[in-house]
């Protein structure tokens, strides 16, 4: 029993609406067009939305989304036959509606299919019921009955591997037969058989005809092969006289003429251009400028190939006309046109670090947003397809939700108590050292800030963020800000319960007037269930305004581990209804990848939550935002 299937514009008009068990449809729509459609996650075509499981199908020639809603827990083989003949026939039947492309003749259109989706939809569930009975296999149609009784007979004694080997020496035997047939032939002239068919009463066999054949093409054939044999052979002399010697370079000094092995330019030989010199710095051309993608497909290579050599047999009109016809955009784009484009695409995205899973995943993406749209005028294959995944990696970079720190932090100011962040990770990826960074960031910006040592497992620590803290308390000393401490350490050393901490640092910094508080966490493996299981506690207990994850942006498929663990840790060992999960990333180590910045996709997409921050360097001011466009930029050069 399906809950709803609607009908509707990527303009977002809803042209038609189906109704079943569920009242209203809006909410699992507008959640599936957030999370899956505006953010270029199309590579699979179902969305699992609270108790119900979304279908849909993209129409890109018309721009139309057809959606089928139903509960999850149950299991229609027939959803995918419906969606698609849903589609076929309301397109069909309103096709002159729906090309006027202007959204008053969409609302002032009337479609009425009502009666026309409950006959395909009857149809649909009849189909799924009927099903063709399992017969057992019989003896006739296996294979084993289609082999003589002959083949089956073993010889006693003869084991398999000897089997083989006169199989090979029979095939040879044939072989030599044959060879020898060819040589008697051209020796001896046979007589020129009769008609085949019986002779003397008796039937021949099937290996007697065969031969019979091969005789008569032989005595057809044998002479003109000699001849173009020996022709072949004349044609190609043999060089006389005997080769120069190879002359060592501590024999002495050898003439040019002996130690020039290269291919001969004369006699029409070809002659080969000297190698360029290759760059072999960061793959970069010259002037140190990265290289564009090569993504055409092989039928643009050909193309580009065919159009550049001379035609003898078309006129100069006809190859004019050729040529505008390929250029002029009239085809609508098949799977099979862009397979080659985006293999290549795929390939490129995991050589910068993307992981293969999100990869292969982008790639689905654009084929299902491409797929049946008509080509610009003067575009190509290759073009569209860039252009299509550059789209939708801008998309993905930029979030949902944008995270303003500064105004969170007005915001808490003005309810009086301070804004809590945490950080949490694995171990060595800069959680201290960013801490420090954001602190310096909040410290410019006016804000007092509160760190919480809550890393009570690591040796050093506490030392290192009193270090930090000194430091920091250095270049922005109370004198400046009237007398106000502006950075403070909270710790109560090591082996102590980290949530604990927490709640005690945030209960200081409300009696203290501290802006913000900066809890540093322990680092942890994704798999390690005690420790994930704490930090859980400590998020659930104390109720951080923010949780950032920081990883670093030198890993490729292990970033996909980390994300999709920590989170579902968060998940399973929070004691809450509603589990607090990750809501940014701070991405560390960036100047260290140049241009393989492939991390930065894959924690976007499998999370959906935005790079807050990113660190480029050592020093406390080597701390950025993000730039989507920069970084799409960067990940599509070669």
């Amino acid at each position: 029993m399906l809950d709803f299937f609607t009908i509707f514009s990527k303009g977002g008009l809803v042209l038609w609406c189906f109704q079943g068990v569920s009242d209203s449809c809006t909410g699992p729509v507008n959640a599936l067009i957030r999370s899956v459609l505006l953010q270029e996650r199309g590579g699979n075509n179902s969305f699992t939305h609270e108790a119900l499981t979304l279908k849909y199908k993209l129409d890109n020639q018309f721009e139309l989304v057809f959606v089928v809603g139903f509960q999850k827990i149950l299991t229609l083989t027939y959803v995918d036959k419906l969606i698609d003949d849903v589609h076929r026939l309301f397109r069909d039947k309103y096709r002159t509606e729906i090309q006027q492309q202007s959204a008053l003749s969409l609302l002032n259109g009337t479609f009425d299919f009502q009666n026309d989706f409950l006959r395909l939809l009857r149809e649909a569930e009849e189909s799924s019921k009927i099903r063709a009975p399992t017969t057992m296999k019989k003896f006739e149609d296996s294979e084993k009955a289609k082999k003589p009784v002959r083949s089956m007979i073993e010889t006693r004694g003869e084991k398999p591997k000897e089997k083989a080997k006169n199989s090979r020496k029979t095939k040879g035997a044939k072989k030599e037969g044959s060879d020898g047939l060819l040589a008697t032939s051209k020796a001896v002239p046979a007589e020129k058989p009769g008609p085949v068919g019986p002779e003397n009463g008796v039937e021949l066999s099937k290996e007697e005809l065969i031969r019979r054949k091969r005789e008569e093409f032989i005595q057809k054939h044998g002479k003109g092969m000699e001849k173009s044999g020996k022709s072949a052979k004349s044609d190609a002399p043999k060089e006389k006289g005997k080769k120069a010697p190879r002359v060592w370079a501590l024999g002495g000094s050898a003439p040019k003429e002996v130690l020039d092995y290269s291919t001969p330019t004369t006699n029409g030989a070809p002659e080969v251009a000297p190698p360029e010199d290759i760059n072999l710095i960061r793959g970069t051309g010259p002037g140190g400028q990265l290289q564009d993608l090569d993504c055409s497909s092989s039928d643009d290579e050909g193309a580009a190939q065919n159009s550049t050599k001379p035609s003898a047999t078309k006129g100069t009109l006809g190859g004019m006309f050729g040529m505008l016809k390929g250029l002029v955009g009239s085809k609508s784009l098949t799977r099979e046109d862009m397979e080659s484009v985006l293999d290549k695409m795929r390939d490129h995205l995991i050589a910068k670090n993307v992981a293969a899973d999100i990869a292969v995943q982008l790639c689905e993406s654009v084929a299902s947003k491409l797929e049946g749209k008509v080509m610009g005028t003067f575009s190509t294959v290759t073009s569209t397809v860039k252009q299509a995944l550059q789209e939708s990696l801008v998309q993905i970079l930029q979030p949902q939700r944008r995270v303003d720190m500064l105004r969170d932090i007005m915001d808490a100011q003005r309810h009086q108590r301070p804004y809590v962040v945490t950080f949490c990770g694995v171990n060595g990826v800069g959680k201290s050292t960013n801490l420090a960074k954001i602190s310096f960031w909040l410290l410019e910006n006016r804000f007092s800030v509160l760190i919480a040592a809550c890393d009570t497992f690591r040796a050093g620590a506490v030392e290192q963020l009193r270090t930090h803290t000194r430091r920091l308390s250095a270049l922005h000393p109370p004198e400046k800000h009237g007398g106000r401490t502006m950075v403070q350490l909270f710790e109560k050393g090591y082996g102590k319960d980290a949530a604990g901490i927490a709640m005690e640092a945030i209960a200081f910094a409300r009696n203290q007037g501290f802006d913000v508080v900066l809890v540093d966490t322990a680092g942890r493996m994704q798999d390690n269930a005690p420790l994930m299981t704490a930090l859980a506690k400590l998020i659930t207990v104390n109720a951080p305004d923010l949780v950032l994850f920081v990883g670093e942006a030198l890993v490729g498929n292990e970033a996909v581990d980390q994300l999709v663990k920590f989170n579902r840790a968060l998940a399973d060992h929070s004691m809450a209804q509603t589990p607090r999960l990750i809501d940014g990333i701070v991405l560390t180590k960036f100047d260290t990848i140049d241009d393989k910045v492939g991390a930065a996709i894959s924690m976007t997409y499998i999370t959906s939550k935005p790079i807050v921050f990113v660190g480029t360097g050592q020093t406390y001011c080597d701390l950025r935002s993000l730039n989507a466009k920069a970084v799409v930029a960067a990940l599509m050069k070669a």
